[in-house]
């Protein structure tokens, strides 16, 4: 194998990294938004100011589901509880939380059609926001085959049909993603 081929071999290992990283990375974002359960991802996103120091919320607490629609948060450290019960309110979940003086229940409303079809929109666009990411990985890898020296042109087409088939894989996955949650959040 020559040094091109190898050179290219990386190229797609990296590729396929990146896109692989951008799938990640659309879950996480999914996590965060709301479906008809509760979901203790839904707080991922929540820094708490703890002295001095902001600190993911499930760094402070234990979180927990003991319904479908309640989260349940149990601090370690009792005094923690009026910074989380704060960071909450601030962020935009739009929930309200309960502080009993040693948990904090978050009680998740039933969600009217009109905000489901705001998630929807919101998951179409983070949709749209993956798949470039993943285009730009593309682009990014045919330009690197494009600059390589030691391959014919029929090789470099072969190559970025390559890519090609990785880019639609993967945006296939993201796909697939996004409509689990639609139907999770349309599901009443």
């Amino acid at each position: 194998m020559s040094d091109a081929h190898n050179e290219v071999k990386s190229i797609l290992e990296e590729a396929n990294k990146k896109m692989d990283k951008s799938i990640e990375a659309f879950k996480k974002e999914l996590n965060t938004i709301r479906s008809n359960r509760a979901n203790p991802a839904m707080l991922d996103g929540i820094m708490v100011e703890y002295y001095g120091t902001e600190l993911p919320i499930n760094q402070l607490a234990t979180i927990t589901v003991p319904e479908p629609r309640i989260l349940l948060i149990q601090p370690y450290d009792k005094n923690s509880l009026t910074a989380i019960e704060k960071a909450i309110q601030k962020s935009n979940l739009n929930i309200n939380p309960q502080n009993d003086g040693s948990v904090i229940r978050l009680i998740l409303p039933e969600m009217t059609q009109e905000r489901r079809m705001e998630l929807v929109k919101l998951v179409k666009q983070k949709l749209e926001e993956a798949k470039v990411a993943i285009r730009n990985v593309r682009r990014e890898a045919n330009d690197d085959i494009k600059k390589l020296t030691g391959i014919s042109k029929d090789e470099q087409k072969h190559y970025q049909d390559e890519v090609q088939k990785l880019t639609d894989k993967h945006i296939k996955i993201l796909e697939d993603l996004a409509q689990k949650k639609e139907e999770s959040i349309l599901h009443v």
